[in-house]
């Protein structure tokens, strides 16, 4: 995925109020713009970070800039939320991720669950349905190890339980932690941060649902998905 128009670099001053961030352009200018995540973002948000921004060139914006990398641990990490599912589907196209690129049909954001939307469903007329739910992942606190979450995600607790149920129901049901930074050869779950989500995660495992990792490549120029990689919690049950 081509960054088009290409990002701007920045120096991030502060983010603040979940959906702001302040930052100065290399030109000297101080801009105020708009933070495509609104989660907690533990360890990006260091002021005197280098940063990357996307200028918005239509005029029904308020904020025309928008934070999408940020600079930490000598390396960049996306924090647009709105890229893993694009991401994801890349990979699949890629073969990435097991046989889910062979699958006749691919929808987005299906209703589904308890008044939920699965991020890709998959159907088939000989292997049936595969339920993808995506989730993002830039956070880091061990040399070479992602986590997530970064915070309490009571929502990402009710999907890895609705995945199981589809599971039992005898669907495929998988769950995708797209890793937005590339200095990372494993994913682990933060049980400390939110055990409810470990043990629903712990739940989901023994009731059929599938997990994987992918890592991606980011440059200022572009971010790709680039090798799966494996999630020290999967035993069982990673993606085939």
């Amino acid at each position: 995925m081509i960054f088009d128009p290409p990002l701007i670099p920045a120096t991030l001053i502060r983010r603040y109020k979940r959906f702001l961030f302040d930052a100065k352009l290399d030109t000297g200018e101080l801009i105020t713009g708009s933070c495509p995540n609104t989660g907690s973002m533990r360890g990006l948000t260091e002021p005197g970070s280098k940063c990357f921004l996307t200028l918005h060139s239509t005029a029904t914006r308020k904020y025309a800039y928008a934070l999408e990398l940020v600079a930490s641990d000598n390396t960049l990490v996306g924090i647009n939320t709105g890229r893993p599912n694009r991401l994801v589907e890349e990979a699949i196209d890629k073969g990435l991720i097991g046989t889910l690129g062979t699958y006749a049909i691919r929808r987005r954001e299906q209703k589904y669950g308890n008044n939920s939307r699965i991020d890709i469903l998959l159907e088939d007329p000989d292997k049936g349905l595969a339920y993808v739910e995506v989730k993002n992942v830039h956070f880091r606190r061990s040399e070479g190890l992602a986590e997530f979450p970064d915070s309490v995600t009571t929502r990402g607790a009710k999907h890895l339980d609705e995945l199981g149920d589809m599971a039992e129901a005898g669907h495929r049901a998988i769950m995708v932690y797209l890793i937005q930074r590339g200095d990372v050869d494993r994913l682990s779950l933060c049980r400390d941060l939110d055990p409810a989500y470990a043990a629903a995660f712990d739940r989901a495992m023994t009731r059929g649902v599938e997990a994987c990792a992918i890592r991606c490549n980011i440059t200022p120029e572009q971010i790709s998905a680039e090798t799966m990689v494996p999630v020290e919690e999967t035993r069982l049950n990673s993606v085939l």
